[in-house]
Parts: structure tokens; C-alpha cells; sequence
């Protein structure tokens, strides 16, 4: 019986043995059809059983399998799942090579050509692309904007630090001057150019990829591209049936869900895609408090083999507590109460009011019609519309007063304070309701009685309504030669008026227009902002072997007209006369492949740019500027670009003019009189050198870098036209002395260091860190009236920053999850991000101005350590 049992024995032994020989190994590099980059954390499975592996970070991946036939699939999010019959045979190794995967996206194609979107090695511009991945991996908290700040020239800060309050720059221009796009649609605001990104809150949720291209870029529109352009792809359908669930929230008790869904593509044809979000709770900075929602829809309809419907509708009903850049920290209130004081708000009943709220819906929906005509004729239709209520609240008072016979001080932004240093919004509702005052201008009082508020807060509301069509036909005269051509309208009509929001206490507020007014009245101001737009633009692109090149143009005209209901007859509208501006751009650029490892590309482009809205009526009246003419852009750039299997790098130098620079502003003359002062012949020039690299040392550590140094400066000193105030007639000239000056408000240097490790096969991690020197203080350049001050405005403090991340995939009940954790400014660097400059004169011993230094005015300071946790559930 022993003897039979150990034979048995044995014979299970071998036979186990024998089957732990029976297997196989498979390998390959998981990548994208179109792009041919390759996708890190693709699943590699064999159907049907738990054998799986991610690929790494260059985007490999190696299978121990059974010997057998198999079936292998491949799936990412994003992709279209790829199953492949494989047979492994023992012992051996079945490698597939380069495994191709197409993107799940309907439409996307048809979308990247509305939006211009830049391909490696052919386009030839500068240009940075973030995937979805990267967008989901490091977003988290952050504002959109700041998922960028990882590109060469590109500086992001969160300024007061309300949601969705951030600011981005690019190669030292603003936002206004920085075109951003939405599958091809501009969003800036045809207004002012500004973007508000708190109307985009959950953008994040719904983007795909975002091309950061900066100067004049591939766009064929007419666009505020002079920095740069933000080219922001959304999900478009999905051709894939499932959906995910996200929970995030964050340290300082900010919270945030999310739910995606998509119904596939069905038999008729019909697919559905659904994005959603909630995100509630406190702010890092005081009273930042946050109440948001956001959704994103599409819906595509094949029609017939030639014709494809996709309707997309995306917005973000949000309201938000603001710390506004008026209450930027001067030294005493950050040394006495830290980087997340805020002053404008305090306790009113025991309840929170904060005076700075932001609240706006901005729904955006397009219909886009994909019409293939022929083969070699392609016509891509989008009609959009977009509607947005809302607006944002803000101190309104009287100015100086006499409470009895004593000094009382100033409530126009500064109501009574706390000994914490908030506002005491008990004490300014009791004066508002029981106390005289007199308002004091040149020796003479006025009476502001008990009961008629000295300090309200009011409501600056901006409803827009905007409507437009795009429209671009792509044609193949031949295989080598392709016309892009289509036409771009737009019309936007914005209604902007100030309304009492709380009277804190009082009976009502006196407005010189209306009287006495309650809360909801309009007040201060009210008008309308008409602009309406139309464009030509063609492109003619030459493609053979490894060259390519373009030359493209644009030709457009804005008529701009405004509607007074306040200055002229109370309630009733007063109409400008319409102007009529026509505007144009040119642009050229070719591309050369040395080899598969090596290419050049050169562009160059002028711009003539009509001016904003806002210079071309004077004093906010229907009064014409006279002196208004375009603005000028001209920009050059030569770049190098090289791409391996594990090494990729670009570098470029670019040099911008930008020219006839629009500035209006207002100040008090030495006599007392207000005066308004008008610019357009303000000069920058902008020069410098962008290095980014990538290397993928192993197939789990992967390091990039990049570095910027920029040389940003005014070039000339610009002659200003004073107009009074009151009349609007022309009293005089004036010079402001800028040349040699350095463009303020963004490092001029900057360099980065990125580091991403995959650890096993369900752990990564990674790490970015990001150095900022040579940043001026803000200033305005109308503030440079005296000649001889010539002396650079203050410089900030050079600093780093250190972004860490951290990812867990596993599975929760057979579905695949993912847990993150983020942890932004990792060892807790305190530093200034951005600052307003100040003048002082250097006097003495009699008195004598003898010079000027600048110095530290007020500013805002960086958030310190602090983190995200987000868990993820697909389905």
C-alpha cells in the first residue's frame, strides 16, 4: 500500500511538472493606429481566465501563458478593444510587434479637422499634447489650466484661489491674448478676449487631449493666437458600451463625484455618451467655498455611409466664493495672517458672507455634420450656440465720511474690521440702518442719512448670448496636394449691469441714475455689447515623401456697436453707430524629415488684429475712439525635433512682435480733472528658446524634462492721447516711458524635471518638479509716467515646486479600479507667485527727487502642501 501511494505520488509530481513546462511567452508594444505614440497602462488579457498584465511605460508588455490556442485581447480607455487568436507553443516566445489599436472616439477624426489639431513630424509648430491619462492621473484638484504647466512657457497660478479662478500665460502673454479652443470652437470672450475657466468647471472630466501650441499656431482661424493656442479635444462618442464612477475628495473638504456612461454603438446607428460631476465643500483659501455641477452629452447618428450627425452639450452651473486680486497680501496682513487669509468676508448673523461670489452657467452646444462628398472631398459643418447667466458680487460704497465730528474712515472697499481682520458686517449693517454720515469731496458734505446704506454689495452681471458656424471643406486635388478652405461666422450679444445684491442693513441705495434703489435694481451701469463676425480662411498643404509644408490666410470683419440704458436716458436704450473693422492674417511653414530620427521645421506669420471691444468706445459711453487702428503680429520660428523608440526631443526659438498695442486707461491730472488716456502704439518683442525631452530608460521608469528662458520686453516708449472725461474732447499729449522694460506676471526662465515609475504591474508613480525665475511684478504700463525712471519693476523671488503622485490598480468585485493620490507642492515650499510692483522715490536731504526704486507692493502667495484621493470604478 506504501509502495502504490509514492508511486501516486510521483506520477502527480510529474505530471505537475510537465504542465508548469506547458507554457509560453508573448510579447509586444501596445500603440496608437494615428499617432503611433505608444499607451502606458494598456490591459493585455487572455479572455477567459485571470492571466493579465498593463503595459509599461513604453508602452511593452510581456504574458506568461498555457501553451495553446488563445484568444488575446487588448483593451484601453479610450480604444477599441483588440482581440487577436494566438497559438503558443511550450517553451517559446510569440511575439505580436507592434500591437495598432484605433481610438473608440466617433468622430474624432472629423473633429481634430474643425480644430486644427498638430501631428508630430509633419505640422510644423511648436506643440505639446497631453493625453487623457496624464489629464486623469494628475488633474485632481488642480485647476484645468494647471494640467498644462508641465510646457515649455507656460505658467499657471491659482491667483485669489477660488475654484476655478486660475489664470494661465503663455510665452508672456495673457489669457486675453492666448486663443482657446473646444473641438475647434473659440470660446475667448468676443468681448474682452478673457476666458473664465470657472465656466468650464468639469471640463476635465470630458477632455481627450490638449494641444498646447504655441505662437501663431496650426489653427486656420482668425484667433487671439498671439502667445499661443489652447486646443481642448473633448470625448466624442463612444463606440464602446460600459461607464465608470469616481469619488474624489481632498484634504482642506472639498469633495467631488463623477459618472460616465456610454451606450456603444447600437444597431441603428445611435450612440450616446454621458459625463457628469458634483463638486462641493471648502476652499483652501478662506471662504472659497465651492457648489458646482457640470455635464457633458454626445450623441452621434450615422446617416447612410456619407453622413454623420454628433451633437455635443457641455456646461457647469457653479457658484464659488472669490478672494479678488484687490485683496492680494501686502507684507503686514501675510505676516500677521498667513497665505490663506482672505479679508472681504466675516459673519452677518452668524452666518458666512463673503462679499466676492462668482456665480455663472455657460451651456455650450454644437451640431456638427460630417459629410463625406467624394474621395477626395470632405465638408465638416459645426453650428454652436451658447447662453450664459451670471455674474459676480463686490464692494459698492460712498467713499470718506464724518460719523458726528469724528474721522470715521473709509467704507468704500473697508467695512469695520474684526480683531482677526474680517469684516464686521453687524457693525456696517447698524450704521447702514441708524447713522448719518458725510460724504466729503473738496470740503464739501454730503448727508447720507440713517437708513440709506454707505456700503452694499452689489452684482456685476455678464449674460452673453453667442451663436456661430464653422465650417471647413477638405479637398485632395491630388495625393500629395490638399486645399482646407471654409468660412467662420459668429454673433455675440453680451448685457452687462451692476444690481443691488444686499443692502447690509440699510433702507436702500442712492444710484445717480435711478434714485433710490432696492436689491435686484439695476444700478451704476447698463449696457449691451453687440459684436458680429465674419471670416474666409484656406490653407494649401504640400505633402511628399518627408517634406511638408503650407501657406495659409485669413481675411475677416467685426462690426462692434453698444447700447446705453444708463448714460443717456435712464431705462431706455441709446445706440451707437456700428463699426465696421476688417482684420487679416498670413502664415507659412514647412517641415523636413532628415531621416526616420530627425526633422526641421520653420514658420512664420503675420497678423493684423482688430482691437478689443473695449478700446473702441471711450468712458463706457457710445463716444467713438478716433484714434483706434489694428494691432500687429509678426512671429518667426525655427524648430528641431528628435523621436527614437525610448528618446524624443524638440527644441525651438521663436521671435514675436507684437505691435500698435491697444491701451485705454483713466487717471487724475495734477488740476483735478479725470482724464482718459488711450494708447496704440505700445511695441513688444519677445524672444527666447523651449527645450523638452523625454527618455524611457527602462520599460518601468520613464524621465522628461524641458527648459525655457524667454527675453520679454516693451521696445519703445509709446505716445498716449488724453481725453476730459466729461466731454471726451482731446486736452493734450502724454509719453509713457516703457522701453527696455520686462514684460511682468510670468517667469522669463523656467525649467522642469518628470519622473514616472512603473513599480509592479499594479503600482506607478510619479514626480514633477518645476523651477520659476526671473518674474516681474505686475504693473500697468500707463503707470510709467516720469521719464526718469527707467529702473525694472520688482523682481520675485526665484522658487520651485514639487508635484508627487501615486497609483494603485486592482479589482472590486471582477471590476477593474484604479485608486490615485496626489499630493501637490510635496515638501511644502512657501513662495510668491505673483505680485503687483510699487514706486518709490528716492529723495534727499531737501526733499528732492533724486531717483526711483520698486519694490514689493502686495501679492499672492503659492498653497502649501496639501492632497487629493480619488478611487475609480470602470464597468
Amino acid at each position: 500500500m506504501k509502495r502504490r501511494n509514492l508511486l501516486l505520488t510521483m506520477m502527480v509530481m510529474v505530471l505537475f511538472t510537465a504542465a508548469s513546462f506547458a507554457q509560453g511567452v508573448v510579447r509586444g508594444v501596445v500603440q496608437d493606429v494615428n499617432t503611433d505614440e505608444t499607451l502606458i497602462g494598456a490591459t493585455v488579457v487572455i479572455e477567459g481566465t485571470t492571466i493579465g498584465v498593463t503595459t509599461n511605460l513604453d508602452g511593452s508588455f510581456l504574458l506568461i501563458v498555457p501553451s495553446g490556442e488563445h484568444k488575446l485581447a487588448v483593451r484601453f480607455v479610450g480604444y477599441e478593444t483588440k482581440v487577436m487568436d494566438i497559438e503558443v507553443k511550450d517553451g517559446s516566445t510569440y511575439n505580436l510587434g507592434t500591437v495598432l489599436v484605433k481610438s473608440s472616439a466617433i468622430g474624432l477624426d472629423e473633429v481634430n479637422v474643425l480644430a486644427s489639431v498638430a501631428v508630430n513630424r509633419k505640422t510644423p509648430v511648436a506643440v505639446s499634447t497631453i493625453d487623457a491619462k496624464t489629464i486623469e492621473d494628475n488633474l485632481g484638484s488642480q485647476e484645468f489650466p494647471e494640467i498644462m504647466k508641465t510646457t515649455p512657457n507656460v505658467y499657471v497660478t491659482k491667483q485669489g484661489g477660488g475654484f476655478g479662478d486660475a489664470r494661465i500665460n503663455v510665452r508672456g502673454f495673457d489669457q486675453r491674448n492666448v486663443a482657446v479652443m473646444i473641438n475647434g470652437i473659440p470660446v475667448n470672450d468676443m468681448e474682452n478676449g478673457w476666458v473664465y475657466w470657472s465656466n468650464w468647471a468639469g471640463l476635465g472630466d470630458a477632455t481627450r487631449t490638449i494641444q498646447i501650441q504655441r505662437g501663431l499656431g496650426a489653427s486656420k482661424l482668425a484667433i487671439n493666437s498671439v502667445g499661443g493656442t489652447i486646443n481642448i479635444i473633448t470625448k466624442t462618442t463612444d463606440m464602446n458600451k460600459g461607464g465608470s464612477i469616481k469619488m474624489e475628495a481632498t484634504d482642506f473638504g472639498r469633495f467631488k463625484s463623477m459618472i460616465s456612461l456610454s451606450t456603444g454603438k447600437l444597431k441603428t446607428g445611435t450612440a450616446v455618451t454621458f459625463v457628469g460631476s458634483r463638486t462641493f465643500g471648502t476652499g483652501y483659501i478662506d471662504a472659497t467655498w465651492v457648489d458646482a455641477w457640470s455635464y457633458f452629452l454626445s450623441v452621434s447618428q450615422d446617416i447612410g455611409k456619407d453622413h454623420q450627425l454628433v451633437f455635443t452639450a457641455i456646461g457647469a452651473p457653479q457658484q464659488h466664493g472669490q478672494r479678488d486680486g484687490f485683496y492680494m497680501l501686502d507684507s503686514a496682513k501675510y505676516e500677521r495672517y498667513g497665505t490663506k487669509y482672505t479679508q472681504n468676508w466675516g459673519y452677518r448673523g452668524g452666518e458666512v458672507l463673503n462679499e466676492r461670489v462668482n456665480y455663472y452657467h455657460k451651456p455650450q452646444m454644437a451640431l456638427n455634420w460630417y459629410w463625406t462628398i467624394s474621395e477626395k472631398a470632405f465638408l465638416a459643418t459645426s453650428a454652436y450656440l451658447s447662453f450664459g447667466n451670471g455674474g459676480g458680487s463686490g464692494p459698492l460704497g460712498v467713499g470718506k465720511y464724518l460719523q458726528g465730528n469724528n474721522y470715521s474712515g473709509y467704507y468704500k472697499y473697508e467695512p469695520p474690521q474684526t480683531a482677526s481682520g474680517q469684516y464686521n458686517w453687524d457693525e456696517m449693517a447698524d450704521i447702514n440702518a441708524n447713522e448719518d454720515m458725510y460724504y466729503i469731496n473738496d470740503g464739501d458734505s454730503t448727508l447720507y442719512a440713517a437708513g440709506e446704506s454707505k456700503h452694499i454689495i452689489r452684482n456685476s452681471v455678464n449674460n452673453h448670448n453667442w451663436m456661430g458656424i464653422l465650417s471647413t471643406l477638405t479637398y485632395n486635388f491630388t495625393d500629395e496636394l490638399v486645399l482646407t478652405a471654409g468660412i467662420d461666422g459668429r454673433y455675440y450679444k453680451g448685457e452687462h449691469y451692476r444690481e443691488v445684491r444686499d443692502l447690509i442693513g440699510g433702507d436702500y441705495w442712492s444710484d445717480r441714475a435711478f434714485g433710490q434703489t432696492k436689491v435686484g435694481d439695476k444700478i451704476a451701469y447698463w449696457n449691451d455689447g453687440i459684436v458680429t463676425y465674419g471670416g474666409l480662411f484656406a490653407q494649401l498643404e504640400y505633402s511628399k515623401g518627408n517634406f511638408d509644408a503650407f501657406v495659409a490666410g485669413t481675411a475677416s470683419n467685426t462690426w462692434t456697436s453698444r447700447i446705453d440704458y444708463y448714460n443717456y436716458t435712464p431705462g431706455t436704450g441709446e445706440k451707437s453707430e456700428t463699426l465696421s473693422n476688417m482684420g487679416y492674417n498670413a502664415k507659412i511653414g514647412a517641415n523636413y524629415n532628415l531621416n526616420e530620427n530627425n526633422n526641421i521645421f520653420v514658420n512664420g506669420g503675420y497678423y493684423s488684429r482688430v482691437p478689443f471691444f473695449r478700446f473702441m468706445f471711450l468712458n463706457y459711453v457710445n463716444d467713438v475712439n478716433p484714434d483706434l487702428q489694428n494691432e500687429k503680429i509678426l512671429a518667426a520660428e525655427l524648430g528641431y525635433g528628435f523621436t527614437s523608440k525610448r528618446f524624443s526631443a524638440q527644441f525651438n526659438a521663436y521671435y514675436s512682435v507684437w505691435d500698435d498695442i491697444s491701451v485705454l486707461t483713466s487717471f487724475q491730472a495734477d488740476n483735478g480733472d479725470q482724464v482718459n488716456a488711450f494708447m496704440s502704439d505700445l511695441k513688444e518683442v519677445h524672444t527666447g528658446i523651449e527645450l523638452n525631452a523625454n527618455y524611457t530608460a527602462t520599460r518601468w521608469l520613464g524621465i522628461g524634462g524641458l527648459l525655457a528662458i524667454g527675453d520679454w520686453k516693451y521696445a519703445n516708449d509709446a505716445e498716449a492721447t488724453l481725453y476730459d472725461d466729461a466731454t471726451q474732447t482731446e486736452v493734450g499729449k502724454g509719453t509713457i516711458y516703457t522701453k527696455d522694460l520686462k514684460v511682468p506676471n510670468q517667469p522669463q526662465t523656467m525649467g522642469g524635471l518628470f519622473l514616472n515609475v512603473q513599480a509592479t504591474k499594479s503600482i506607478d508613480f510619479g514626480l514633477n518638479y518645476l523651477y520659476y525665475a526671473n518674474i516681474y511684478a505686475d504693473y500697468t504700463p500707463e503707470s510709467r509716467k516720469v521719464e526718469a525712471d527707467r529702473e525694472q519693476s520688482w523682481k520675485l523671488p526665484n522658487y520651485g515646486s514639487t508635484d508627487f503622485r501615486f497609483g494603485w490598480r486592482f479589482q472590486i468585485a471582477g471590476l477593474d479600479s484604479y485608486f490615485n493620490m496626489n499630493i501637490y507642492n510635496l515638501f511644502d515650499v512657501e513662495a510668491l507667485v505673483e505680485a503687483e510692483d510699487k514706486q518709490v522715490k528716492i529723495e534727499n536731504a531737501a526733499g528732492d527727487v533724486i531717483g526711483y526704486e520698486h519694490t514689493f507692493k502686495k501679492g499672492f502667495w503659492n498653497w502649501g502642501r496639501n492632497f487629493n484621493f480619488s478611487l475609480k470604478v470602470n464597468f
